[in-house]
């Protein structure tokens, strides 16, 4: 398998008030990871910055709008509750978007079979209108509809293991049966949706774990719902929400997966790929807040999307 990792110093530049969970020190953690000789094959590229038509793929222009009202030229400044920016932020999310397109044109150009995009803020959280949980955009929900406008892909699969609910990304896409949203997280847990009645179309399929499950539970839920609903839907394209805050070290859960989870999840979906999507795949980070946790478990699932 050929593998991309995409990056941007830039990432790092987008700041937080000290001691909140979504800070530059997880981008820190994972690269020390990938310092091992393990991942010397890894192609890693500087990510692009996108621009603001590609965030009109899944937001109205207001959103847009609303949340570049909401930089701040100097210190930082809170968007909504828990959702911070500073005068880098608003660069760093639209290299987030970048980063997620140039991730699908590496896979359907064939430069790669799959690429993970090593990024933040994260964007599961942001609905059509709301900026939330962390998240200015929705960069999953973007790559997905560049692959479909770009590239003519009729079936994409969306999945996410992070252990909040991707809101967001069911929000941008509760109609459109061309997608195929899937989520295992923990409920109840913010952002509190998630139940297994909500099924949009019949494109949405949730899988709840209760908290202080672990490993046999959360396979269990990924086996019986979410790929047996890939296995249904054929897709031509998989795209993973990867969040590592499922991990048992992780502070604002309590669902305690260790890194191997994450190993076999990502097996599952390569095999997914070569059935249907000639290998595609691509991975964004999303959550993942205790940095030993986030740098095992983030590891382990791109040196998966190496091997094959």
């Amino acid at each position: 398998m050929t593998t991309i990792l995409f990056e941007n110093p830039i990432f790092l530049e987008h700041k937080v008030p000290e001691g909140h969970p979504e800070r530059p020190d997880r981008l820190k953690a994972l690269n020390l990871a990938l310092e091992h000789e393990r991942f010397s094959p890894l192609s890693r590229f500087e990510a692009p910055q996108g621009n603001e038509d590609l965030v009109l793929l899944a937001h109205p222009e207001q959103h847009l709008r609303t949340v570049m009202s909401g930089i701040p030229e100097e210190g930082i400044e809170a968007l909504e509750a828990d959702t911070y920016a500073s005068p880098a932020s608003l660069q760093a999310a639209l290299t987030g978007i970048g980063g997620a397109v140039a991730a699908v044109d590496a896979v359907f150009s064939g430069q790669a079979d799959n690429a993970f995009v090593a990024s933040r803020p994260p964007g599961h959280h942001a609905e059509k209108n709301k900026a939330m949980g962390f998240c200015f955009f929705n960069n999953i929900a973007i790559a997905a509809r560049h692959a479909q406008q770009r590239y003519g892909v009729e079936r994409v699969a969306i999945v996410d293991w992070d252990v909040h609910h991707g809101n967001g990304t069911q929000d941008i896409f509760w109609d459109d049966p061309s997608v195929l949203f899937c989520s295992t997280h923990q409920m109840p847990l913010y952002p509190g949706t998630g139940a297994k009645t909500e099924t949009g179309a019949g494109n949405i399929v949730n899988a709840p774990l209760s908290p202080d499950t672990g490993s046999d539970h959360f396979r269990e839920a990924f086996k019986s719902r979410i790929l047996t609903a890939l296995d249904d839907f054929r897709p031509d394209f998989i795209l993973i929400s990867a969040g590592f805050d499922a991990h048992h070290r992780d502070p604002l859960a309590q669902i305690n997966l260790v890194a191997e989870d994450f190993d076999w999840a990502t097996g599952r979906l390569l095999d997914v790929a070569g059935k249907t999507a000639n290998n595609r795949i691509v991975s964004l980070l999303e959550g993942g807040y205790d940095l030993q946790g986030l740098a095992e478990s983030a590891g382990t699932h791109i040196y998966r999307l190496m091997r094959g």
